[in-house]
């Protein structure tokens, strides 16, 4: 009896398959979901690996969340929000409550400054940076398509910088650029936003921020005038959502500053510090840098002068020789704030006092600001969405840092919006030369 032998597969049957696996993969890595699942393993990946988890043992761990690890000691031992610095000193508003809070719990399941808390925080700032891909590709889709927001999300998901912060700095910096970028995609979506929903997730987002990074309030009124404005445009109904999304965002913050005003008899907007960072920038030898040797945690003589006089008074007293020194030397400050200036975009010598960039840091913070900066100028000339919500974001955010110190983390909350920029740039540039070489 004669065996029939299975037919082999045609080559257009082959390559059908083959056609149709490709596309399925293709589909797959377009989901942004599966983009933030990338990003989560390659940050925890890195961190277990690297070990960078395990911080000094040097000044009792007080490089695991610096000033926020102190604090969080203190709450989970049972002091209350207090001692920023070393010993008890009392309570305190150096640095905003949210995240201390976070870092308390943490701390309160898994051990005070052991390595399974540190591994725990950083595991979560490795999940804030990845859901930022969420929010990055969104907001590019619905400001300047697809492929920019495909690029910039995977960009954001495996670019060794993007990880830095997150799997090193027991801070809030990876929270304040995933909230940011949260609150800018919620203000995109505000101009076609019938309901409340949208109104009522700003106002809590923006109360998030408040305590978490209250610099980045310097955006509120451009976020909330910008949306407003595209309402009135539209013949929508503004008035009352934007009261709404105010009173929600006051609601927010009020608990924490009656609580200041209970424990230090005066109004204290969220933090205390601003004093002691503008006359950390501003002195007779200041060079545009941050000298941690000035600080309290590290100058025995300022944390003198911080426990004697008690926070408030020195946060104010140095705020005062700052405005001194300010108005005795204007022409100082203002090559100071240009320095500061240079420094926030194109990078921060690697130690203070140390001549010169690092070369691969140079490379990326020229490389991104070049981009950036080329992006928004293309997004304001083609009046593209958001346009002016990006020019807010690089022009108004840094403000703050000009006048007082630059440190490559505080530009970390802007750039998720500047790799869509720099992207979008990037884009249009090669669509530009591919039209001309036709």
């Amino acid at each position: 009896m004669p065996i029939n032998k299975p037919e082999s597969e045609s080559p257009n049957a082959s390559s059908s398959h083959a056609a149709q696996s490709s596309s399925v993969l293709r589909k797959t890595l377009r989901r942004p979901i599966v983009i933030a699942l990338v990003a989560l393993a390659l940050r925890l990946l890195v961190m277990t690996a690297e070990h960078t988890y395990k911080t000094s043992p040097d000044q009792e761990s007080f490089g695991l969340g610096w000033e926020t690890g102190r604090i969080a000691y203190s709450v989970a031992t049972g002091q209350g929000f207090s001692s920023p610095f070393h010993g008890n000193t009392g309570p305190t508003a150096w640095v905003a409550p949210l995240y201390p809070y976070l870092v308390a719990g943490v701390f309160k399941i898994f051990g005070i400054y052991s390595y399974q808390s540190a591994w725990v925080l950083l595991a979560i700032n490795s999940l804030f940076s990845a859901l930022t891909c969420l929010t990055i590709y969104s907001i590019a889709k619905e400001t300047l398509g697809e492929k920019t927001a495909l690029w910039s999300a995977w960009l954001w998901a495996v670019l060794p910088y993007s990880m830095y912060f997150a799997i090193r700095w027991v801070w809030e910096t990876s929270f304040s650029a995933f909230l940011l970028s949260a609150v800018f995609l919620l203000t995109l979506r505000l101009k076609n936003s019938d309901g409340l929903k949208t109104w009522v997730l700003f106002g809590l987002t923006w109360g998030a921020i408040a305590l978490s990074n209250p610099s980045l309030l310097s955006l509120l009124p451009f976020a909330l005038a910008w949306a407003c404005y595209q309402r009135l445009r539209e013949h929508k109904k503004w008035m009352g959502p934007a009261a709404l999304a105010i009173v929600i965002f006051v609601l927010c913050v009020t608990p924490w500053m009656i609580r200041n005003y209970e424990v230090f008899g005066r109004f204290v907007f969220i933090r205390s510090n601003f004093g002691a960072e503008l006359r950390l920038g501003n002195y007779e030898d200041a060079d545009g840098l941050w000298k941690w040797q000035r600080h309290p945690s590290q100058n025995a003589a300022e944390f003198a002068a911080y426990q004697g006089m008690g926070e408030i008074a020195y946060a104010h007293e140095r705020g005062h020789e700052a405005m001194e020194f300010i108005r005795s030397h204007p022409a100082m400050f203002v090559s100071l704030c240009l320095k500061r200036a240079f420094y926030f975009w194109f990078g921060t010598p690697r130690a203070s006092g140390t001549p010169g960039l690092s070369r691969s840091r140079y490379v990326f913070f020229l490389l991104s600001t070049v981009l950036a900066f080329g992006g928004l100028w293309l997004v304001i000339r083609q009046k593209k969405p958001g346009a002016l919500l990006y020019a807010s974001l690089i022009l108004v955010y840094p403000l703050v840092y000009y006048i007082t110190f630059p440190h490559p983390r505080y530009r970390h909350p802007i750039e998720p919006e500047m790799m869509i920029l720099g992207v979008w740039f990037v884009i249009e540039v090669w669509r530009s030369v591919a039209v001309k070489s036709q």
